[in-house]
């Protein structure tokens, strides 16, 4: 479970949006979370910091451990909520493309 108080919301940053691509810095203390939604792009997710994702998706609860500079990808269409279950703090860089 996340050590801090739930319902914190994740800061995202984005650095880059244009016609081809959206580049944004994901932030989370512990405990923070994105809150649900849907991805309207397929996207890449690069991890800057070690950290275990919480996803809540329709397949129910999972932990997933995340590796800093180690990248993957996603199609479009993606429901879940991600939770930083971490102790310390996880950021990392959500690139979607859209075209």
């Amino acid at each position: 479970m996340c050590e801090a108080s739930a319902n914190s919301t994740a800061v995202a940053n984005v650095d880059v949006d244009n016609d081809d691509v959206r580049v944004t810095r994901w932030s989370f203390e512990p405990g923070a979370e994105t809150g649900h939604h849907r991805h309207e792009y397929d996207y890449v997710i690069t991890p800057i910091t070690n950290s275990t994702m919480q996803i809540e998706d329709a397949d129910g609860t999972r932990h997933v451990e995340i590796k800093a500079g180690v990248s993957y990808y996603r199609l479009a269409g993606v429901e879940h909520n991600v939770t930083n279950a971490s102790k310390t703090p996880m950021i990392f860089v959500e690139t979607e493309m859209k075209r």
